[in-house]
């Protein structure tokens, strides 16, 4: 449920709670990262004469999503495995989350093949200005696949389907700063918005200023782990000529494109860049994919490319 240093915090299949330790170390197959075991790993233990777990293996994951790296170490730190979907709470305003970082976030829970809800909250605060491009945002994302959910933790709006969404379910939960993830959290159930606030609190003023995961059980059936420090979580290393195949929409596209390696940068005969004129692929969509396809470099002078 938690790691704090070398110890770990674990749920039992009996629902009870206890601390434990790895026997060793644990390395997965292909793959390097800076913690062996994440939160929602399932693992086996030994239970010790103090009370203690020692964990002596991990059960294979059926997926996990990591970090990308800050260090030239090339390893990543891994948030979350073996979850059902992730929630990412965006806002629209106050403050406005850019699609370039709901496009990094998706990219990458697409590399990772884990189906992501884009949840849209603060929907009490919005004039009628940003009522529109949230009605840009929802019509870009939904066409492409992405389920949609409005809500406000103010007047309860969209509180129910996301409760529902959530029962049952093992989801990792994320959001920019301000985003409102706790207080939303809070309203579908308040015993863990609760707790999750004070992990927050702890975190951002904590030495934990990457990434520091925790799961918490919700009280109608389910677990959501929480994951502060969003702002830090950087696209994950992905080959630029693999790019493409993280945008559903280009995927979808590509049979169309006289070359079978498009890029859809600037190729002839690319129905990707042919969907731009006529509105099938979002503008800031693209422009996003070329953003990290260049990694920013020169990226004003490259949208101007498809114009």
């Amino acid at each position: 449920m938690r790691s704090t240093g070398s110890w770990y915090t674990l749920r039992t299949l009996d629902n009870e709670i206890i601390e434990g330790r790895m026997k060793g170390k644990f390395r997965m197959k292909g793959i390097k990262t800076t913690n062996p075991i994440a939160v929602g790993d399932w693992v086996s233990y030994t239970l010790e004469e103090d009370g203690k777990a020692t964990i002596t293996t991990i059960e294979e994951r059926k997926n996990y999503i990591i970090r990308k790296s800050v260090n030239l170490s090339k390893q990543g730190h891994i948030i979350a495995s073996n979850v059902d979907f992730a929630v990412l709470v965006v806002t629209v305003a106050n403050p406005s989350t850019t699609t370039g970082f709901i496009d990094r976030f998706v990219v990458t829970t697409e590399a990772y093949r884990i189906p992501t809800v884009l949840v849209f909250n603060k929907m009490d605060i919005l004039t009628d200005k940003e009522k529109d491009e949230l009605d840009y945002r929802i019509a870009v994302y939904s066409l492409i696949g992405y389920k949609c959910i409005l809500t406000s933790a103010v007047d309860g709006t969209g509180v129910a389907e996301l409760r529902d969404l959530l029962k049952d379910k093992t989801v990792m939960l994320s959001g920019q700063s301000g985003a409102g993830k706790s207080s939303l959290i809070n309203a579908v159930d308040p015993e863990v918005g609760a707790k999750v606030g004070a992990i927050s609190a702890s975190h951002y003023k904590g030495k934990h200023t990457t990434t520091f995961a925790e799961m918490f059980e919700l009280g109608f059936g389910g677990d959501v782990i929480d994951t502060p420090g969003i702002k830090g979580f950087g696209l994950v290393d992905i080959d630029k000529e693999d790019l493409n195949n993280y945008f559903p929409e280009m995927m979808q596209l590509l049979p169309k494109c006289k070359f079978h390696n498009c890029k859809h940068i600037d190729e002839p005969k690319c129905a990707v860049k042919s969907g731009l004129e006529t509105g099938d692929i979002s503008d800031t969509r693209y422009k996003n994919y070329l953003s990290m396809y260049f990694d920013d470099e020169d990226i004003h002078y490259r949208t101007s490319m498809y114009r």
